[in-house]
């Protein structure tokens, strides 16, 4: 059972509270509705991940077998076998479907772009991560496919800011993490991907400097926006643009002096600074747009 267990990864269902972008921003933390239907998304969205991450084990069990850490895995130590993980599989993506039914509005909407999710991925396992810069792409849409699940569960309107954001920012970190495999493969010799020969230290960084710089001007102007600015009945949201920096500089700095982006969620598990930053920018927004508008 334990085994069975880390095939799922249920540590990394944490990245799919972005599901929740929507509610965030859309300002209806206070609405139960709205939270219930994000809740409801987000198990549904984690049992997806999960069944492309039992088809990720197998599709590579032969590779993880050659790697130092990857061959710990259930699958690759042969703790796990194939058929197993394939009935794990199937059974993942039958527990995600049947969630999507406890949901009460716009089932068929959100399931829609959850099986998308699924059938991208297979697509990402089998052939599409083979190939660099698809790889990262595929890999930060499938986070806007989260919050546009997550926009249909809640039937909250998504602001192009939004979505433009949620891409930007998932591009950045998996540049980040594709970063921390070229720093191993000079180290080593070995890639860690297949496509990892397709990328280089120069490449990525200058990668990641524009990516975390366009999402840092993509949000300032989100929050300047007149869109915004009615929404919320306040012009001050640009203020949070500040912790915005410190997190896409934090996050540079523990890829490039720490070379530690290997995980984003282990990054967000871990450092301290992170979670203090992303707190605070959290409270800063809630204050904003709950308390500030409403003494002046």
């Amino acid at each position: 059972m334990k085994n069975l267990i880390l095939l799922i990864r249920p540590h990394q269902w944490i990245k799919n509270l972005i599901v929740f972008l929507p509610v965030f921003f859309g300002g209806a933390l206070l609405q139960w509705e709205a939270v219930y239907a994000g809740l409801i998304t987000v198990l549904s969205f984690s049992l997806t991940a999960s069944s492309i991450y039992c088809l990720n084990d197998i599709v590579d069990v032969h590779d993880d077998r050659q790697h130092p850490v990857k061959c710990h895995r259930p699958m690759a130590s042969g703790a796990v076998s194939i058929t197993q993980g394939y009935i794990l599989m199937g059974l993942m993506f039958i527990l995600s479907m049947t969630s999507t039914f406890l949901l009460h509005a716009r089932q068929v909407e959100t399931a829609s772009v959850i099986i998308f999710y699924w059938l991208l991925n297979i697509g990402y396992c089998l052939r599409l991560k083979r190939y660099a810069i698809i790889d990262v792409c595929v890999v930060a849409f499938g986070f806007v496919l989260r919050i546009l699940a997550g926009g249909y569960a809640t039937d909250i309107h998504l602001s192009k800011w939004i979505v433009l954001m949620t891409f930007l920012l998932m591009l950045f970190l998996s540049f980040a993490k594709r970063r921390d495999d070229v720093v191993k493969m000079n180290e080593t010799g070995h890639a860690p991907r297949q496509n990892t020969i397709r990328y280089n230290l120069t490449f990525i960084n200058q990668a990641i400097t524009i990516t975390a710089s366009v999402t840092l001007v993509c949000y300032i102007m989100y929050t300047v926006s007149p869109e915004t600015i009615a929404n919320f009945h306040t012009d001050h949201l640009y203020l949070t643009s500040v912790f915005v920096l410190l997190g896409l500089l934090r996050y540079i700095q523990i890829s490039v002096v720490d070379k530690k982006s290997g995980d984003p969620t282990k990054v967000m598990i871990h450092d301290r600074f992170m979670q203090l930053i992303v707190l605070a920018f959290g409270l800063a927004f809630l204050f904003i747009i709950y308390v500030l508008k409403n003494i002046q």
